[in-house]
């Protein structure tokens, strides 16, 4: 399976399990990412939910930050990759 970086973890909300991730590729809804880090471990899940500015969108592109519904516990500096195969 190929992975390519399209961003890094900036923060972490707990109780509502969101991450916001500052995008240095594109990622859209349906993708397959994976986020991992040092003591993350590996979390893969599909896209949901993804929004810019509390505006729900279907894609985002480098530059922009993201928060993203994430189906574990994640850390801020976990990288997130996009999945391609399977």
């Amino acid at each position: 399976m190929d992975k390519k970086l399209v961003g890094k973890v900036s923060h972490f909300f707990g109780k509502i399990s969101v991450a916001v991730i500052d995008l240095v590729g594109e990622l859209k809804s349906g993708d397959r990412i994976s986020i991992e880090g040092a003591n993350t471990g590996i979390v893969e899940q599909i896209v949901g939910s993804m929004q810019i500015e509390h505006q729900e969108v279907q894609r985002a592109g480098a530059g922009q930050s993201i928060g993203l519904k994430v189906d574990g516990r994640v850390r801020e500096g976990d990288s997130v990759y996009k999945l391609a195969g399977v």
